[in-house]
């Protein structure tokens, strides 16, 4: 059976320490898909609320919860610095095509926006422009 992740992310994350493999990293996790970019004032102010919420989770509840910052940033050095003050994975910035597939599929006409997928990649909620 197809990882419903791979589908949407590729084999590949970015993680802090290099690649990881989508498949191992996801499974069996609840994904926030957290699309932002460091330009943007209002995901600058909402990324540090969202990593203590992230980190909450993550550390002491629910160890089946992951994020993955899909990026709008406008070059690979604005993604760098950005994703420098996040604690999770992120769609690898070459991916370009596959982000815009993604905001496409979700909809997303602002940023912040974070959507949350059940362990099977449907859609549990969508929160748009979050702050």
């Amino acid at each position: 059976m197809a990882n419903p992740f791979v589908d949407l992310f590729g084999e590949k994350l970015q993680s802090k320490n290099g690649k990881v493999s989508t498949e191992e990293t996801l499974k069996g996790k609840v994904v926030g898909v957290y699309f932002s970019a460091h330009w943007c004032p209002p995901c600058r102010s909402f990324t540090p609320e969202l990593a203590k919420c992230y980190k909450l989770l993550t550390e002491t509840k629910a160890k089946n919860f992951e994020i993955v910052f899909v990026s709008s940033d406008n070059d690979e050095a604005g993604f760098n610095e950005y994703y420098g003050e996040m604690p999770w994975k992120a769609l690898p910035y070459s991916e370009r095509d596959r982000k815009k597939t993604l905001s496409s599929k979700y909809k997303v006409s602002g940023i912040p926006t974070l959507v949350i997928l059940n362990e099977d990649g449907s859609v549990i909620t969508r929160m748009v422009e979050v702050w």
